[in-house]
């Protein structure tokens, strides 16, 4: 009697706390009672009859995500696989939807994803599928609500995440950017090269110009400074040709001294011999000679000749023609 009343009691125990359950937060749990939908409970403590009722599953409420890789092909025929993220979650209060009437949720996703993409993709090239891969996105985002929103589900966001072409395809890219980089910097360098040439050849105008002024300037000193030497020789008894023969042998002579001071001179100056110095001496003076005899004979020659003096007219013959002229 005691091992019966103890096996009832057990009995009974187990059936009180079969009657209780739990719900977890963000999930709710379908009831059901002999094989019938009885209604939906959401989190916390939760109490149903034993043995009549019964939980037929659990929903989840969270947002949950669905990773599709398609392999299609776009406009210029090229095959590329896409990575398309979507993310849905249950609507509360379309519990009953979601559990009953779409038995497998994510290969419904996956058929519809599959559509729309294998429908957008073929109309664009490749380049275009990576620029407008956003409106990818956003084609299969309304494809899924329209769809997805009768069974209860709530699409949340779709994300291309990733666009392969084939190996091929992604390194004829790889090089047509490298050829495209590589012509982007030679024009650079070209350009580059341009202003540096002409940056130079400005510098060289400038310093040519320069130096001729240099030049110009140093000949005028040499000029004045020439000038006063004759003026200071003739002050003592030297005229002008000898003068200016004397500073020539002089200058010439400065100018040996200082091809020779100087070890690492390759100038020569010719003629270099010994009596380079008394010729130059007396072809200078004989030309200055010969310079001032056929200035003197010019003087002379232009006193000898005169100028025709105006023919003056007559005046009987002035006579003459004054009446015709007044008739």
């Amino acid at each position: 009697m005691n091992t019966a009343l103890i096996i009832l009691l057990v009995f009974g125990l187990f059936i009180f706390m079969s009657s209780f359950f739990t719900v977890k937060q963000q999930s709710s749990v379908v009831i059901e009672r002999f094989g019938k939908f009885l209604s939906v409970r959401n989190s916390g403590l939760q109490l149903k009859i034993p043995i009549v009722d019964r939980i037929a599953g659990r929903v989840n409420l969270k947002i949950q995500q669905l990773d599709v890789i398609i392999e299609t092909k776009t406009k210029d025929n090229v095959f590329i696989k896409m990575k398309v993220s979507v993310q849905f979650k249950v609507i509360q209060e379309k519990v009953y939807d979601a559990f009953y009437k779409l038995e497998y949720p994510h290969d419904q996703i996956t058929a519809y994803v599959f559509d729309v993409v294998r429908a957008e993709v073929p109309k664009l090239k490749l380049d275009d599928v990576f620029e407008r891969k956003d409106d990818i996105a956003i084609a299969v985002k309304r494809e899924l609500n329209e769809a997805m929103t009768t069974y209860g589900y709530d699409i949340i966001n779709t994300l291309v995440t990733d666009i392969d072409p084939d190996i091929q395809v992604k390194n004829a890219m790889n090089r047509i950017n490298a050829a495209d980089r590589e012509k982007t910097a030679a024009e650079f360098e070209a350009e580059s090269s341009r202003i540096r040439i002409v940056a130079k050849a400005k510098a060289e105008a400038e310093s040519k110009r320069l130096q001729g002024q240099g030049i110009a300037d140093q000949r005028r000193e040499i000029a004045r400074g020439l000038v006063e030497s004759v003026e200071v020789l003739n002050n003592v008894g030297i005229n002008s040709q000898e003068a200016s023969a004397l500073i020539v042998v002089t200058q010439h002579y400065d100018t040996l001294q200082a091809i020779g001071a100087d070890a690492n001179s390759n100038l020569i100056l010719l003629p270099n011999s010994p009596q380079a110095g008394s010729d130059m001496l007396n072809n200078m003076v004989a030309s200055f000679t010969a310079s001032n005899q056929v200035g003197e004979m010019m003087k002379k020659h232009n006193k000898k000749v005169e100028k025709p003096k105006p023919i003056q007219p007559q005046s009987g013959y002035e006579d003459d023609i004054q009446p015709e002229i007044k008739e």
